[in-house]
């Protein structure tokens, strides 16, 4: 028995052709400051601030993009270097970019209502400690996993305490979230039902913070804690 095979036949190429295609192209290479001369030459205030502005829209830098006139003007009265306008310029971005994030974290937190330390009234409440608040304000205590309880009778200033505590975290880059005890328990006790305990706790161990609110009428004591969970094991 005999049996055919068909190939597809080969296109040939010459030897002179293949080196055509191997040889190597010369790199071609700029001067990185060739743009910027060619442009700096003829570019006028308006042009400039026209490509300042496309710039920093390109590259999302909004306040970069409103400050730079600004920045520009106090540059030159304070007669700084290209390099220490560049700085300030950045700078101003980033703390921006700081203040939005805090923001949003503390937005996230879910607080009832804005509350800072700063605006606590320790003349009206001479039992709590300036300087014990001021070191609980650094958030150390967080940061190494430390729980923290506020325990005091109805008006002492509890609740202005725990939600500062709590933006100030979130102001240091904390994850926060704040709960009443209530809704907590409840919470869980719906999600032991549904067999979803372990998902929800896992949800509240991602936080760094959980601020609980508690009230006398629920928890039997005139308590409010500040609780960091461990990430779940």
């Amino acid at each position: 028995m005999t049996t055919s095979r068909t190939t597809t036949p080969r296109p040939r190429t010459s030897s002179r052709s293949a080196n055509r295609e191997t040889e190597t192209a010369p790199a071609v290479t700029t001067s990185p400051t060739a743009g910027f001369a060619q442009r700096g030459r003829g570019l006028t205030e308006q042009a400039a601030d026209a490509a300042i502005e496309a710039a920093c829209r390109t590259l999302r830098l909004p306040t970069l993009r409103d400050r730079a006139g600004e920045v520009a003007d106090a540059a030159n009265r304070q007669q700084l270097t290209y390099r220490g306008f560049l700085a300030e310029l950045l700078l101003a971005e980033c703390d921006e970019r700081d203040r939005r994030r805090s923001e949003r974290r503390i937005r996230a937190a879910g607080f009832p209502r804005d509350k800072w330390l700063q605006d606590f009234d320790f003349d009206a409440n001479p039992t709590v400690n300036p300087a014990m608040i001021h070191t609980l304000s650094t958030c150390a205590w967080v940061r190494n996993g430390e729980p923290l309880c506020l325990i005091g009778d109805s008006g002492t200033g509890k609740s202005h305490l725990l939600i500062g505590l709590g933006a100030a975290a979130a102001m240091a880059g904390y994850r926060v979230r704040y709960v009443m005890a209530a809704k907590l328990v409840n919470e869980l006790v719906e999600a032991a039902d549904d067999k979803q305990l372990t998902k929800t706790i896992a949800r509240y161990g991602r936080v760094d913070l959980l601020c609980r609110d508690c009230h006398a009428g629920i928890c039997g004591s005139r308590r409010l804690k500040c609780l960091r969970l461990p990430d779940p094991g």
